[in-house]
């Protein structure tokens, strides 16, 4: 089976970014006809102030209503209806109260919501550059793990900062995870030491596939302020190895998930069998 990862270079404006992801996604089906795409986190809307997140965010539908969402939800649906294909929607802002949540949403070829995840982990940090980054001042935490099922095979939800807590990603793989999805907005001073590290550890430790969709480029803070995101989109086997990046700039990365070499890997070296704490 073959998976997308979409890179993007998403602002804080919801319709131009839906252009854009539109465009990429049907490059990525005409180059490599995938199964699944997946987008970056927050592709919808990417810096500005409270107000722009809060306008550019959406009221989800509940799950299982049988009623319409905003328009980036929309949009999703109807990629996946149109293509017939499984799509992972990277995170966009949702709407809770006073706050957000930061939140995946899966959607199957029917145009079906098949998962819903809020990232649990929120990036309050400064970075080597002495730029601040507080998510929490906006976002609340989601608090479940979340894996669902398509083609038989369990794929596990993370974002971003989740990267830096294996403890998660033991608890998708102990959730019959295969395929792991980390969608991200991965800081230029962060990215270029830890990305790739932190993801192929990720998925020697668990075993699994990682997908990760990344943004690229250039975003402004509600100050205007300038903020670099890494890029670098990737996909990675359970042993660790890349087999597929993206470059600088927008365009994807598109590998094929191969279902025995992780039965290989995983009857070879029983790591999950061998554990003895946690």
């Amino acid at each position: 089976m073959r998976i997308s990862a979409i890179q993007m270079n998403p602002s804080a404006d919801k319709r131009q970014n839906i252009a854009q992801a539109r465009d990429l996604i049907q490059g990525a089906l005409a180059d490599g006809r995938p199964r699944i795409v997946a987008l970056p986190e927050m592709w919808s809307c990417l810096g500005g102030d409270r107000d722009t997140k809060f306008r550019e965010a959406e009221e989800l539908p509940p799950p299982g209503a049988d009623r319409p969402g905003g328009d980036a939800y929309e949009f999703l649906r109807e990629v996946a209806r149109a293509n017939a294909i499984h799509v992972h929607g990277g995170s966009i802002g949702e709407r809770a109260g006073d706050r957000l949540y930061n939140t995946t949403l899966v959607f199957g070829p029917d145009g079906q919501e098949l998962a819903r995840y809020r990232k649990i982990h929120l990036f309050d940090i400064v970075t080597p550059d002495g730029q601040g980054y507080r998510e929490s001042a906006l976002f609340k935490p989601g608090e479940e793990v979340v894996t669902w099922t398509a083609h038989d095979i369990t794929f596990g939800l993370a974002i971003c900062y989740d990267i830096r807590f294996p403890e998660l990603f033991l608890q998708l793989r102990r959730a019959g995870a295969e395929v792991i999805f980390l969608p991200a907005a991965f800081t230029l001073q962060t990215g270029k030491d830890h990305w790739e590290v932190l993801l192929r550890a990720r998925a020697i430790e668990s075993q699994c596939w990682v997908v990760a969709p990344a943004c690229y480029g250039r975003h402004f803070d509600g100050n205007n302020d300038p903020r670099m995101t890494y890029g670098h989109s990737l996909i990675c086997d359970p042993w660790g190895l890349i087999l597929a990046r993206a470059s600088d700039g927008t365009g994807w990365a598109t590998a094929r998930v191969d279902r025995a070499l992780t039965q290989r890997v995983r009857r070879d070296m029983p790591v999950l069998e061998h554990r003895k704490l946690a």
